[in-house]
């Protein structure tokens, strides 16, 4: 079973930054994919950014030109870099990790964007 571990998350101002980290329990090159999805209050959880293990990425166009996803193999860990945050970015942010056999879900971590 493959746990995962986010934090980065917190309040910040329209136009801020925020890096959010997703540290998983055993090697990432053994995971197939990794993604970034978000869930606000009252909507459906989305998909944000997800990327193979090969290193293939797709952002949702929401995101496209803000947020960068990226992968550390030897700290077993996936960042999302989020750039000109908005209001409608506020959401917890869910990491997934998919394998041959299951997917696993962090806890989330809190994004505001509010002034």
């Amino acid at each position: 079973q493959v746990q995962l571990v986010e934090s980065g998350g917190g309040l910040v101002q329209p136009g801020g930054s925020l890096r959010l980290s997703c540290v998983a329990s055993e090697s990432i090159l053994s995971i197939i994919m990794m993604a970034w999805y978000r869930q606000a209050p009252g909507k459906q959880r989305e998909l944000v950014v997800k990327v193979t293990r090969s290193g293939t990425t797709i952002y949702a166009d929401s995101v496209k030109d803000r947020f960068t996803i990226s992968r550390d193999n030897a700290k077993n860990t996936m960042y999302l870099q989020m750039n000109s945050l908005k209001p409608e970015d506020t959401a917890v942010y869910y990491c997934n990790a998919v394998l041959t056999t299951a997917q696993y879900w962090g806890q989330g971590t809190q994004v505001t964007v509010s002034s």
